[in-house]
């Protein structure tokens, strides 16, 4: 399916959603109409297998009639002392099971024939998914859509015939389009970003722009030593340390293949986001096998397997993306100062995490790694322990590249962001800045970064290439000896390495001389020709120039 299907299959879920949310809240609205989404996904892909697994025995579907039966639902009654082994084969093989009565064949055919039983039929369906379909990896899945809210109604009977108008717009809404993996997912992320969008501030701190989002995982799938050679054949592992909705970690499967990556690993402490990633995961084909998302807050370092303290077990990754939230207050404590994590650099100020998200990251980084993490512009330059942290970082070698982003990117805020791009071994011995901030197409609500598609410039590619080969330009990219930056007192304000004034346009004085001498002739012929007129009404004339 091309991209341009995919989007119109996310427009087309948005206009649904923009029409039926009504009062509701566009974040609530956005997690019930995505869980639906992600039901029809799993429905669609178990039943895929389950005629797989069948052959022959699974039920021909011109034989059923158009009663709203899925096949699955008329095999189940014709051979239920099969069912149980039947599970266990679709538990190994599909990884879950969901019931016939719970498949969105069936939940679509209760909402358009408005049945009373859909809610609790819903409610039923979550519910074994959650904990009886295939051990944790659907654990909690659903856990922040209550079907029981006021907000879809306040009656059992109100809040049955909202979800039942939903569905049935829904299921109109997916009917014309395949369902596809991919078109199911980027539907899924187009949703996600328009909710985001839609939402403010606070839905956009958990979302990172599709723009952005490219940059950074180009940078990461380069070789890191030698990134002019081009994207490294496999990394065994990735890890956001706040992955949102797990879009930064999907780009980077998208760009090594789907089997380019060992294993990826995230982490979010917003339990609502934490589900949406857990099923953006999924709906974009990654196995439960080949993901592990983790509910807990990353400065506190809440997760078991980031804890080892046996050095030689220690988790470390091949490449490492974060967006971080932007100057997060926290609260450090005196432990934090002797946390393996902090205690070389020191702990971020209370007023401002950036860094400690940073150095959280930088801590399990392999030493082959990448790391890429998009921070505001103040840790570039700000004092204090901020000021200590980078200047021990940029000591030892490890900030490679600095790329200055336009304001006015992100939903979450306004302001200009950076990327820093962190390696633990690094050949050059200079830092490269890159000032692209001044490269952006204006949009009504967002600012945009051309990729060089539909006649846009193609910013997004000059960013990434001029990381690869490290190229010098006036006024956009440089390389920076450490003794220049140790003589600006290890500040990274790219402003005190790359001129970002305007330019004065020389004037050729010959060529501006010839174009004022023919303008005054066209205002010559022009008065005389509008005297003529003036005269035959007997009106009084226009002075001629004095020429």
């Amino acid at each position: 399916m091309n991209d341009q299907i995919q989007k119109q299959l996310g427009r087309t879920l948005w206009n649904i959603a923009d029409q039926l949310r009504g009062a509701m809240n566009a974040d609530d609205f956005r997690d019930y109409m995505l869980s639906f989404l992600f039901l029809r996904y799993l429905s669609d892909n178990y039943e895929v297998a389950a005629k797989k697994e069948l052959g022959r025995d699974y039920p021909n579907t011109s034989a059923i009639g158009n009663g709203g039966r899925s096949p699955l639902s008329v095999w189940y009654a014709q051979y239920p002392d099969d069912v149980a082994p039947f599970e266990h084969q679709m538990r190994l093989k599909a990884h879950y099971v969901i019931k016939p009565e719970h498949l969105w064949t069936s939940i679509a055919h209760l909402a358009r024939t408005q049945d009373s039983e859909l809610l609790n039929t819903l409610q039923a369906g979550f519910k074994y998914i959650e904990n009886d379909s295939f051990q944790s990896t659907f654990g909690g899945l659903f856990s922040e859509i209550n079907l029981g809210s006021d907000k879809l109604g306040r009656t059992y009977a109100d809040r049955n015939a909202k979800l039942c108008a939903i569905i049935t717009e829904i299921a109109k809404g997916l009917a014309n389009f395949s369902s596809d993996v991919d078109a199911l997912g980027d539907a899924y992320e187009y949703l996600i970003g328009q909710f985001a969008a839609g939402s403010g501030k606070k839905a956009g701190e958990f979302y990172t722009p599709q723009q952005v989002s490219d940059i950074l995982s180009a940078i990461v799938t380069l070789d890191s030593q030698e990134p002019a050679t081009g994207k490294r054949e496999r990394l065994a592992s990735v890890f956001d340390f706040s992955c949102g909705s797990g879009s930064l970690l999907l780009n980077v499967r998208k760009r090594m293949g789907p089997h380019g990556i060992g294993k990826i690993y995230g982490q979010e402490k917003n339990i609502t986001t934490y589900n949406l990633a857990r099923m953006n995961m999924l709906l974009h084909g990654v196995k439960d096998t080949e993901f592990e998302i983790y509910h807990g807050d990353t400065l506190t370092n809440d997760w078991d397997i980031l804890r080892e303290l046996n050095p030689a077990k220690k988790p470390s990754f091949d490449a490492i993306v974060a967006n971080p939230p932007f100057s997060l207050r926290w609260e450090p404590t005196e432990a934090m100062g002797d946390d393996v994590r902090f205690k070389n650099y020191g702990l971020a100020p209370k007023s401002a995490a950036d860094f400690a998200f940073l150095l959280h990251g930088f801590h399990y980084l392999k030493d082959e790694g990448v790391m890429a993490i998009i921070l505001p512009h103040g840790v570039l330059f700000r004092s204090g322990a901020e000021e200590r942290i980078r200047t021990k970082l940029l000591k030892d070698g490890h900030i490679d590249t600095v790329i200055g982003l336009p304001a006015n990117l992100f939903y979450s805020t306004g302001i200009p962001v950076c990327i820093l791009v962190l390696k633990k071994c690094k050949k050059p011995d200079d830092v490269l800045f890159i000032n692209a901030a001044e490269y952006f197409l204006r949009d009504k609500r967002q600012n945009n970064l051309g990729n060089g598609k539909n006649g846009a410039p193609d910013h997004i590619g000059k960013i990434i290439s001029t990381y690869q080969f490290r190229t010098e330009e006036s006024r956009y990219s440089k390389r920076v000896s450490m003794d220049r930056i140790a003589e600006e007192g290890f500040s990274l304000n790219i402003s005190r390495y790359i001129s970002t004034s305007v330019v004065n346009k020389e004037v050729e004085l010959a060529a501006t001389h010839e174009e004022l001498i023919k303008l005054e002739e066209e205002i010559r012929i022009a008065t005389v020709n509008h005297n003529a007129f003036l005269k035959e009404l007997g009106l009084p004339l226009m002075p001629m120039a004095d020429i």
